[in-house]
């Protein structure tokens, strides 16, 4: 019986010590998944927001060695009274405004700074959409209505066969996808904890096979299409995107802090919502893009690009918020009025007509209510008419 016990020992120190192993190998990635669920939390969510490189995978962008390029101050605008109010209900961050390029209003809240990285959440997606038309007229991508596998054959027997770079960009691939961010088992959710632990987005897009229409039928926004357009831009460039956004748009740009994207486990840049930036740079960034793509004396962006991507052609249904490629126009928006937009309250809104830019980064944990989206741009209207 001593003998039995002895061993019994034995197995149990091996299986305590086994443990202790996985546990070790797997501690980054349990630390990463834990992220994952408490990212969001009333209590966290305001420094996961500026610190997401400490949770998650990450890589830097560079930004280049030349001179930071100037923002000028210029006379302090007198912002509407409810501003202060839609501060505070929207748990607002941060706030830059410019007008004629200069800054005329910059406010930091929820003990956040301008040094801060904040996270783009979906404005992301018109960083990406940028450096698309930059490559179109390169010529290193023949034409918007190419299939997807022919630049990312790992697709093929996908629900992305068949689907155009058009249909992605437009968000009409037609590919069935859940974005309820509040549903653990939603499509979306499923895709952050292949993120947070160190999986390939490559394959959580390859493995999607259910289609909700045939590819540009029916405008349907789910995140996963810019994932497809990043695996496009990598295809018909054999670069990766980091390099490349530094290269085309953010050392241009002259910025003042180097930006960094989340990744996944093999590196490759989560494209669709994970660039971290400063709410300066954000600034230069819609400065750029307000001005057709021209910063600091150089046309960074092709003009021609930038009017085609900002102009609502996407089928959306008649009277709603439009779309273009990768960036919004308000269903009731003017010539020159568009922004860029992820979620929880990152906005970047432009508005031409007016030579008006602003940037929002918040933390609004009710930011899927009904009305809040068109209660931003309200607000970003009224700044923008009391200038």
């Amino acid at each position: 019986m001593r003998v039995i016990f002895r061993w019994l020992g034995r197995i149990a120190l091996m299986l305590t010590l086994a443990a202790l192993v996985v546990g070790l190998w797997k501690r980054e990635q349990l630390q990463r998944l834990w992220a994952v669920q408490s990212l969001f939390s009333e209590s966290k969510i305001v420094s996961n927001f500026s610190n997401m490189n400490a949770a998650f995978l990450s890589r830097p962008v560079s930004r280049g060695d030349g001179p930071v390029s100037e923002l000028p101050k210029g006379p302090d605008a007198t912002l509407p009274p409810t501003t202060a109010d839609w501060i505070t209900e929207r748990t607002v961050t941060s706030l830059l405004v410019l007008q004629k390029g200069q800054i005329v209003h910059e406010s930091y809240y929820q003990g956040t700074g301008a040094d801060d990285r904040r996270i783009s959440w979906s404005v992301a997606k018109s960083y990406l959409s940028a450096l698309f038309g930059i490559l179109v007229a390169e010529g290193q991508i023949t034409s918007l209505d190419d299939e997807v596998t022919q630049y990312a054959p790992v697709l093929t027997g996908s629900a992305y066969d068949g689907a155009t770079i058009r249909n992605l960009l437009q968000m009409t691939s037609g590919v069935t996808f859940d974005e309820d961010y509040l549903d653990y088992h939603s499509d979306i959710n499923r895709m952050g904890r292949v993120l947070a632990l160190g999986g390939t987005m490559d394959g959580f897009a390859a493995g999607l096979t259910a289609r909700d229409a045939e590819p540009g039928r029916k405008w349907h926004y789910v995140s996963i299409d810019t994932h497809i357009v990043g695996m496009v831009v990598r295809g018909a460039t054999g670069r990766d995107i980091p390099d490349l956004l530094s290269e085309k748009i953010i050392a241009p740009l002259g910025q003042e802090a180097e930006p960094y994207y989340l990744t996944d486990g093999q590196g490759v840049a989560f494209v669709l919502g994970g660039l971290n930036q400063s709410t300066r740079d954000y600034a230069r960034f819609g400065l750029m893009i307000a001005r057709m793509g021209r910063y600091n004396g150089q046309q960074v962006v092709p003009v021609d690009w930038v009017a085609a991507s900002t102009r609502a052609s996407a089928p959306t249904a008649p009277g709603e918020i439009r779309y273009g490629y990768q960036w919004w126009i308000p269903k009731d928006g003017h010539d020159g009025e568009f922004f860029g937009h992820g979620i929880y309250g990152q906005f970047i809104y432009i508005d031409q007509t007016r030579d008006v830019v602003i940037v929002s980064t918040a933390a609004d944990r009710k930011f899927r209510e009904p009305g809040v989206r068109d209660a931003n741009i309200a607000m970003f209207r009224q700044i923008a008419a009391a200038l």
